[in-house]
């Protein structure tokens, strides 16, 4: 048999089978008619990837990457933001030009195709649920470090930690999932206001351990810089990329906000900016306060941080750990909204079941979406070990940066005149400076990451196999002409 010839431009697509493209055009007007509610301006838009993102990484992941650089860990951050500043701004030209509640999958869905688009969007479920359940987890640690604080007793481990990191069951984990779910349940705006909150508080607690870390400040500790070489700097900032996966949050909720084209590129750029500088200032801080080689093996937080800087009987540490239980909240709660939006962009596409897509007519969620996939997250959370957690979401995250890297390189051959509220400057070089970080970065992650990461991706080819190229709407939009062109062949 030979081979059937492609079809051409339909309404809303072009291309054939794993190839075909939404048209920009569409997927604008699918979020002008979204049935979700524009609640969010700027700063909610703003406090929204801040809260995604300022959480774990900085609170917990911190103590796990400084002993595999050293003090080299202030340039790995350096290096993990600029990676990540290059897909921000594709992010931001991508995000006022297509404001859907899709994210990188929408933008792939334009220019990479079908295929590529259920690749990226399978990578972004890797990237936000398995990050919500890495910062539960972190949020149990700071529970348990609390709860010793303040009265001396912590959560027999066979409850409060998995198997493999000597548990049974890790139940904070969990129940910190459930109730964002709840909150999550009410609406965005209520959601919007709670983050809000918990931004404030999260912020405030890390000026707060700067100022007391900078009091017990040794600049013997920075000496040498480099004492596990380049390498050790480039595994740290591997790891380190964990706390800047959600700065795209924002991109997620581009059909719940009031000014889309204008306000998204601002939130997203913002959100890094701030989250990069307190990342930058707080890692020198407790460098400063204690020698690189306390942390070998102790998984130190930053509560342990001042314990062991300013004693232990100081209140410092414990004002510390409520600031990081309710940071890490703030990131399971935000992080978890963008994780349904994307399904609710998938479901809509028919790449998903449509349960995903529907919405309750009363508090504009998708509801069925909410508790599925917070079921889901609450039980990876009770079960999985957080370093494992942080290189999986670390991986899923590159490869999604770097396909909006490459989207705005074919955008802008495919849809030159197309309105665009922010450009990304110096393109192409830029994103393709983009796409060459997230390669570099990728490459520094371990093989155990990465057969791990083949593993998530064989799944979810057989399930666009089975379920997605067959319900695609697309697909549905092609039939017609694919009967007709059977018919004049034969």
């Amino acid at each position: 048999m030979g081979t059937r010839p492609r079809s051409g431009p339909e309404a809303r697509s072009g291309g054939w089978r794993l190839t075909r493209r939404q048209d920009v055009g569409a997927l604008v007007e699918d979020a002008a008619g979204s049935s979700l509610r524009r609640t969010m301006g700027v700063a909610q838009l703003t406090l929204l990837s801040v809260g995604a993102t300022l959480g774990t990484g900085i609170f917990v992941v911190l103590g796990e990457a400084v002993p595999e650089a050293g003090p080299a860990i202030i340039v790995s951050f350096v290096l993990a933001g600029v990676t990540a500043l290059f897909s921000a701004l594709s992010y931001a030209e991508l995000a006022g030009m297509i404001p859907g509640s899709g994210s990188s999958y929408s933008y792939a869905y334009a220019t990479l195709g079908e295929l590529v688009a259920w690749v990226c969007g399978w990578c972004l479920i890797l990237e936000y649920g398995v990050s919500v359940a890495a910062v539960a987890v972190g949020w149990g640690q700071y529970v348990n470090e609390l709860l010793d604080l303040t009265l001396g007793v912590t959560l027999p481990e066979s409850l409060s930690a998995p198997p493999g990191d000597g548990g049974t069951l890790n139940i904070p984990a969990a129940l910190i999932v459930v109730l964002a779910m709840v909150v999550l349940l009410r609406g965005a705006k209520e959601s919007a206001v709670a983050n809000t909150i918990m931004v404030a508080v999260k912020i405030a607690a890390l000026v707060m351990f700067c100022a007391v870390a900078f009091t017990a400040f040794h600049a013997g500790n920075f000496q040498p810089l480099f004492p596990l070489g380049t390498a050790g700097m480039s595994a740290g900032a591997a790891s380190l990329f964990f706390s800047y996966i959600g700065f795209d949050a924002a991109s997620t909720a581009g059909e719940e906000a009031k000014n889309p084209q204008r306000d998204l590129p601002r939130a997203i750029l913002l959100s890094l900016v701030l989250v990069t500088a307190l990342y930058v200032i707080v890692a020198v801080a407790a460098l400063g306060a204690m020698p690189w080689q306390k942390f070998e093996g102790t998984e130190a937080t930053l509560s342990e941080v001042l314990v062991q800087s300013v004693g232990g009987g100081s209140l410092w540490p414990i004002l510390l750990s409520v600031g990081a239980v309710v940071a890490t909240t703030s990131v399971v709660l935000t992080v978890q909204y963008g994780q349904i939006r994307i399904l609710f962009a998938m479901a809509r596409d028919g790449l998903v079941p449509p349960l995903f897509a529907k919405v309750h007519p009363t508090t504009g969620v998708p509801r069925a979406n909410t508790v599925i996939v917070s079921g889901f997250i609450a039980v990876l959370a009770a079960l999985v070990p957080l370093g494992s957690l942080a290189d999986a979401t670390s991986i899923g995250t590159l490869f999604a940066f770097m396909l909006v890297n490459l989207a705005v390189v074919l955008l802008r051959r495919r849809n030159p005149d197309a309105p665009r509220s922010f450009r990304v400057p110096f393109s192409p070089v830029t994103p393709i400076l983009g796409v060459g970080f997230c390669v570099y970065m990728l490459f520094s992650l371990g093989a155990d990451t990465w057969i791990a990461f083949g593993a998530w991706m064989a799944v979810g080819l057989v399930i666009y196999g089975l379920y997605g190229i067959r319900h695609s709407k697309l697909n549905q939009l092609n039939q017609p002409n694919e009967l007709n062109q059977h018919q004049e062949l034969v």
